[in-house]
């Protein structure tokens, strides 16, 4: 049966591509100032349609956001139906679709991906998409709903829902829900704010509760949500006091704060002072990443737990609860990218005396790598992660029977875990979550977490350069292949530095290149970093000021 193109390409003319624009779906989808993605979402649109089609009917989700980016920019990537990353075979599909020059090309495109595929596409098709909320958003969600709704016509059978506006662990949760036939939990917001929020309160009956948690939400669509999620909960479980929440103002989404911000500034964000009595967290945009941070009492310093920390406390409790539940032979694994600091990689190893891998950057490629562990515990150090349990860990779970009250808490804590973190993404909602938890347990402070282990001075810097696709790297983005000379210059500057190590590598999200440098101290940190950060600015033909701060 052939798919029925003609009210879809009598739509296409409303959404043309614009000219002198390439596209490329990236680490986390396409992502530009939002006026040049119409015609990208338009046939996205088209590409979950096939997708769906191709895994028997299953749903599909589309995300439209930009993350931790700037407000004029947006976004979009597709979800499979597990609630993960679009399956990495697809991505070429998705950046053909979008520089397909016209009509002509278009549909040549989409047969291609037909045959290639074997698709058969009088199957169904049904997507289900949401927003953040840039300003930008309302227009290409109608973008979207055009070609569904062209699509849908005739004999093609696509059905499609709107969920309006959400965080994006949040979608990835629904489209879970929904293809798991609502085995996972309930496919709507309620049902997520349900599922949480019943583990949290279980997970700290009995316990002391913590002092009340800043929560910077960078301006964006953590701000109404948490505050949902919190109401949920209830001030009895879960105290939290929201900052930088204005989602009204135009230019303030990710602007001075959030958890990109404050992880490559390592200070402040606006509108929070700092108080060495307060506990801290951050969200990005979307609310995906994670991060706390807290004003050190002695030398009243800004103190950062990024995702390595959250990493490093997330292994130790849940490896002392498999202890505790007589789960010996259950392994659980850590999986950093080549960004972890590398007095985490030594306190996970060597400490806690857990595995660990090192994985290339962007979460899709994370979260394959912990599906290899029984328990997989992976964080990008930017806060963005999540912890898996494996089929393995479930069945043990399911069927290990107590022998004292202490192994069968130690079960039941588990199993509430389970039910606890998200596990189809990194979510910055169930992340502080489980922070929570575990520090409810310990009872510790900001402080005493942050103890565990020192991490190395380390700096990231952004150099915008004119063509960030002419840099290539290898051994999970820790060696550049290209520019040609380039990796032996860092090679030899970081020799002069002790404990040194340094990296450059393209952004997957915006046009920049990052440098991210580690030494002994402060100074010699900073010295690396701008250094290498000046190579690459002098080589590649750096846009606008030699890099003289860290951005």
């Amino acid at each position: 049966m052939p798919l029925d193109l003609s009210a879809f390409i009598q739509a296409s003319f409303k959404h043309p591509k614009p000219a002198n624009v390439t596209y490329t779906y990236g680490t986390a989808g396409f992502r530009l100032r939002g006026e040049l993605l119409d015609s990208v979402i338009f046939r996205m649109g088209v590409l979950a349609v096939l997708r769906s089609k191709k895994m028997d009917g299953r749903t599909i989700g589309i995300m439209l956001t930009a993350s931790h980016n700037p407000e004029p920019d947006n976004g979009v990537k597709l979800v499979d139906p597990r609630g993960e990353m679009l399956d990495t075979q697809w991505e070429p599909y998705a950046t053909e679709l979008a520089n397909a020059a016209d009509e002509t090309a278009l549909t040549r495109a989409m047969q291609k991906i037909i045959e290639e595929k074997h698709i058969d596409v009088g199957k169904p098709a049904h997507v289900v998409f949401g927003r953040d909320t840039r300003p930008t958003g309302p227009a290409l969600i109608q973008a979207l709903t055009e070609c569904l709704e062209a699509l849908g016509g005739g004999t093609t059978k696509v059905t499609f829902q709107d969920y309006g506006i959400l965080t994006t662990p949040q979608l990835h949760y629904i489209v879970r829900c929904i293809n798991t036939q609502g085995a996972y939990g309930q496919p709507t917001v309620e049902g997520y704010y349900e599922k949480l929020g019943a583990a949290y309160k279980k997970l700290v009956q009995g316990h002391r509760r913590l002092s009340p948690l800043v929560v910077d939400c960078a301006n964006g669509v953590g701000a109404p949500k948490l505050r949902e999620l919190a109401r949920h909960i209830g001030e009895d479980h879960l105290l939290v006091r929201l900052v930088n929440a204005d989602t009204e103002t135009p230019g303030q989404l990710n602007h001075q704060c959030g958890a990109d911000f404050v992880k490559t500034q390592q200070n402040f964000p606006a509108h929070i002072e700092g108080h060495p009595k307060e506990r801290y967290a951050a969200l990005d945009g979307d609310a995906d990443r994670l991060v706390y941070f807290y004003m050190d009492e002695k030398d009243r310093t800004f103190k950062l737990l990024d995702g390595d920390k959250i990493s490093g406390l997330a292994a130790m409790f849940i490896k002392d609860l498999t202890r505790n539940a007589g789960l010996e032979n259950i392994t659980v694994g850590v999986v950093q990218t080549a960004y972890a600091n590398g007095s985490s990689t030594n306190y996970l190893k060597d400490v806690l005396q857990v595995p660990v891998t090192c994985a290339q950057t962007g979460v899709k490629h994370l979260h394959h790598e912990a599906e290899k562990y029984d328990i997989g515990v992976y964080f990008e150090a930017n806060g963005h992660g999540t912890v898996l349990f494996n089929h393995p860990a479930t069945q043990a779970l399911a069927e290990t029977r107590a022998r004292s009250p202490a192994q069968a808490e130690a079960l039941d804590q588990l199993k509430a875990l389970s039910e606890l973190i998200n596990q189809t993404v990194g979510d910055a909602f169930s992340d502080i979550l489980l922070v929570e938890v575990i520090l409810t347990h310990r009872q510790w402070s900001l402080s005493q977490w942050d103890h565990a282990y020192t991490d190395l001075p380390n700096r990231l810097v952004k150099v915008v350069v004119g063509d960030r696709a002419a840099f290539r790297t290898t051994n999970a983005d820790t060696q550049l292949v290209e520019p040609a000379g380039l990796q032996e210059k860092i090679n030899e500057l970081v020799a002069k530095y002790r404990a040194g190590r340094s990296f450059v590598r393209p952004s997957g999200t915006e046009d920049v290149v990052r440098v991210y440098a580690e030494a002994g101290n402060r100074h010699e940190c900073d010295q690396l970093a701008f250094k290498v950060a000046g190579m690459v600015f002098d080589l590649a033909g750096g846009k606008g000021e030699r890099p003289t701060e860290f951005l």
